[in-house]
Order: C-alpha cells, then sequence, then structure tokens
C-alpha cells in the first residue's frame, strides 16, 4: 500500500524522489514528518549542442523541438502564453468566461489592448504586438525566458530578444526553470520591482532564512511548489483567473497534525496558514499599495519613482506592511470590462468570497491595492487607456484621445466624456514565509492592540474573549 500512495505522489505531480516520498508520509509512524526538500534533477548539459548562431528567438524554438517536439504544443495551452483561462462560471452570471491578462482590466497600468508592445515583455512568446496575434504558431512560444541559465538572456518590446542577446549561448546554457527565470517577470511586474506582489520582489533570488523559510531556509525554487508536468504550471494569481484550477495549498505538502499544540490546531479550521506565517509583506522593499491616475500628466511637479511620475500620476508605498485580513473560501467575485460602475463608490475587481458562516472559508491575508483611473461618464464603465507609443497618452498627455483608442482597441464604447473613480484588487499572501519563529502570536491577534477587525470580520467580539470560532 505505501508504495501505491508513493507512486501517486509522483504521479501526482510533486516533483520528488521516491524517498522524498517516504519522508512526506511520516516513516517512522512516530507522528508528523515535515516534507522533505524535492530534489532537483541533473540536466543534460547542452553546452555540445548547437554549432550556428541563431537569427532569432523562433529559431530556438525550432532546435529545441527536434529533441522536445512536445514541450512548445503544451506551452500553446498554457496562461503563461495564452493570458487566458479556460472558460469558467462566475458566480451570479451566466454562461462562462475566458478570462486573463489579455482581457482584463486592472489599476495598475489599466490593460494591455493596444499597448501589446510594451506589456508582452514579459509574455513566454515572440511578436505579440496587435490584437491580431497568432496564439496557434509554436515557433511563437519562448523557451529560453523560463530556461536560459546564461543570465544573458533578456526580452524587450513584442516579447523579443533584446537586441545583442547570445541566443547560442543562452541555447546552451538551458535547464530547469530557476528562480530568477520566474523572477524576470513576477518580481517585477506592473513597472517595477515589488510593485504588484506584496510577497514577491528581487530579495527571493537569493534569500535568507528568515525572507522565506522554503526558499531561503531549505533552498526550494518556484518549480518545487509551481511545477507541473508537461508545461502545466501549478498555482493561480486571483487578479487574472476566476475558478480554482491548479490551485495550490499548504497542505498539499505539510499533511497531518502539524502542531503540537491543540489550542493552534483548533485555530485550523478558521484560520489560512498564511495568516499566521505571513505577519508582514514588502518586508525587504517596498510595494506600490496607491496609484492615482488622475494626477498624471502635470509638468511642473517633481518626479520620484515612489511619488509621483508624470506620465503615471501618484503613488503611496509601503514597506514591512500589516497584511488585511478577509474570509476567502477560494473562490472570487470579478469585475468584467463593461460592467457598470457606481463611480462615487469603490469598485473591486477581485473581491474574495466567503464569510464567517462560510464553512469552506478560512480568513486569510491580503495586500489590497488602492487606485484612481478613468471610467465613461455615459457608459458609467472603467476605460482602458492606450499609453504606450506615438499616440498614447504617455506621448501625448491627451487623455481624451489615449481613452477613444484604447476603447477601440479593447472593443468598448467610449462617450468622450471621462472620470476617474476608486477601485480596489486583492493579492493574496502566499510567499516569504517565515520560520515558526516569527510567526504571530496570540496577542497579535487577541486583546487590545490586536491586528484583527473581528467586527469586520463577523465577530461581536474578539473570539477570545466571547468563544466561537476559532
Amino acid at each position: 500500500m505505501k508504495a501505491k500512495i508513493i507512486m501517486f505522489i509522483i504521479a501526482a505531480g510533486l516533483a520528488i524522489s521516491a524517498a522524498a516520498a517516504l519522508a512526506v508520509l511520516g516513516g517512522s509512524g512516530r507522528g508528523p514528518t515535515p516534507p522533505a526538500v524535492p530534489a532537483h534533477r541533473s540536466h543534460l548539459d547542452h553546452g555540445p549542442f548547437f554549432e550556428k548562431d541563431f537569427t532569432d528567438g523562433p529559431s530556438v524554438t525550432r532546435a529545441c523541438q527536434e529533441c522536445h517536439p512536445k514541450a512548445a504544443a503544451q506551452m500553446l495551452e498554457s496562461p503563461h502564453f495564452t493570458w487566458l483561462s479556460r472558460p469558467a462560471a462566475l458566480p451570479g452570471r451566466p454562461g462562462t468566461h475566458a478570462v486573463g491578462k489579455r482581457n482584463l482590466l486592472n489599476n495598475y497600468c489599466i490593460g494591455i489592448a493596444g499597448n501589446e508592445t510594451m506589456c508582452t515583455k514579459c509574455h513566454a512568446g515572440y511578436g505579440w504586438g496587435d490584437g491580431y496575434y497568432d496564439f496557434t504558431r509554436e515557433e511563437n512560444v519562448d523557451c529560453l525566458v523560463c530556461h536560459d541559465w546564461s543570465g544573458g538572456y533578456a526580452k524587450a518590446g513584442l516579447g523579443l530578444p533584446e537586441p545583442g542577446v547570445d541566443l547560442r549561448a543562452s541555447a546552451r546554457s538551458v535547464g530547469y526553470p530557476r528562480r530568477d527565470n520566474c523572477g524576470v517577470c513576477h518580481f517585477f511586474g506592473g513597472g517595477g520591482m515589488g510593485v504588484k506582489h506584496g510577497d514577491l520582489n528581487a530579495s527571493l533570488s537569493t534569500p535568507k532564512g528568515l525572507d522565506d523559510v522554503h526558499m531561503g531556509g531549505h533552498g526550494m525554487l518556484c518549480i518545487d511548489c509551481h511545477g507541473g508536468r508537461d508545461h502545466v504550471i501549478l498555482g493561480r494569481s486571483i487578479a487574472v483567473s476566476i475558478d480554482r484550477d491548479h490551485g495550490l495549498d499548504c497542505r498539499r505538502c505539510h499533511q497531518g497534525a502539524i502542531h503540537q499544540d491543540e489550542r493552534i490546531s483548533r485555530h485550523e479550521r478558521a484560520l489560512a496558514c498564511q495568516t499566521c506565517h505571513i505577519p508582514t509583506h514588502a518586508r525587504n522593499a517596498p510595494t506600490k499599495m496607491d496609484w492615482d491616475w488622475s494626477q498624471a500628466g502635470d509638468a511642473a511637479r517633481p518626479e520620484d519613482d515612489h511619488l509621483y511620475l508624470k506620465k503615471k500620476g501618484a503613488f503611496i508605498y509601503g514597506q514591512s506592511l500589516t497584511p488585511e485580513y478577509y474570509w476567502w473560501n477560494g473562490s472570487i467575485d470579478r469585475y468584467l470590462n463593461g460592467d457598470v460602475i457606481d463611480p462615487d463608490a469603490t469598485t473591486y475587481f477581485n473581491p474574495p468570497r466567503g464569510d464567517i458562516h462560510d464553512p469552506a472559508a478560512k480568513i486569510h491575508p491580503f495586500k489590497v491595492h488602492r487606485g484612481k483611473q478613468p471610467y465613461d461618464q455615459e457608459h458609467r464603465h472603467l476605460l482602458p487607456v492606450k499609453t504606450v507609443g506615438e499616440t498614447g497618452y504617455w506621448t501625448t498627455f491627451d487623455w481624451e484621445s489615449a481613452l477613444r483608442q484604447g476603447a477601440k482597441e479593447a472593443g468598448m464604447n467610449f462617450s468622450g466624456r471621462y472620470g476617474f473613480a476608486a477601485t480596489a484588487m486583492y493579492w493574496p499572501l502566499n510567499h516569504t514565509v517565515r520560520p515558526a519563529s516569527e510567526a504571530l502570536s496570540c496577542t497579535d491577534c487577541h486583546g487590545e492592540h490586536g491586528r484583527m477587525d473581528w467586527n469586520a470580520l463577523g465577530y461581536d467580539d474578539d473570539p477570545a474573549k466571547i468563544g466561537g470560532r476559532p
């Protein structure tokens, strides 16, 4: 039976050895055993291959396909390439919806429609420059962005290799994805390091144990949790997805009785692991917490990357921040393009679903990014903006023209009358897990100076006083 369970663990996509699987099971039978750190396989040295120089990225992909004939086809189905999820249901809405970076608005750079030449610098493909990109061509897949070990590979506009990159050297260096392969986009999303995510920044390239117990304390890589089989990348971002496909949970590795103290174990019914084990976010670098587009365009205002830029507006950054806490059952609501808003209230792009009465919900920690962005005063929907290029806002500083172009590219109506409305986006905190010694203690949440807003969470008072969940 144990052999069958080991084979199931390996077949389920956990990139671990049989010995590691035994450790996950706790082979001694004397209580829970910490999960084993996945072993990283040795790659074939590609140094002797590729005798000739490559002229462009797609020629590298074609060369990779000679030995890996299925890899590019697999990537064509990946949200890292499609920038869309599979069609999924949204609570309270008819039918299904395929959503992703490709067709959603946000309250950072707002949207990619008309801005593909810039935004697709982080696309795992080549040549995406407009709304007519061919997502079926295998040679458009960029193998190097995830597999380069040379350290010299970089992408420019349209997702093409930076001019001057030695493609042959990069192709010869390839191996499994390492932290910087993932971090080149995920550490720097939104226009700068740590801008979008409160729990992802360049400190995770070479983290210490206090920075992240998994990556810094045990040398784990992103793929140890996120690496599925056949280029199915595990995990989900509720900024761009609406279903729970490929979602990850701490219990995937941390099984059985985790805490020796039963009082702590009882909290697992109401608290996500991250709630106690990620006490702060943006610990080593600031993260953007507020972006006000309505103030953009003032040439007289001093420029500062963390305070104000003429082309982007005003910002508020923060560091070593206490998360915001909300009940979450794993599903979300979602603002879709064209949804009518109340311009006098905050529009929430992706609010987590769940409350104190939902048995599937737990209290999770979030970074909540707030903003102020354009909307159509007649149609009362949020508007995309054409920012890049000769006719974009960053060149002309003409809101009416930039909004008209953005709406056209996105297939939306624009009346010519615009204003600015408040918005908010939720970003769950899952990385930068601290060692157990750094986890929250009782008084961090309970008592006069506790961090939880118990009334907002649905309690009459601090549950340490009145009982109940947790």
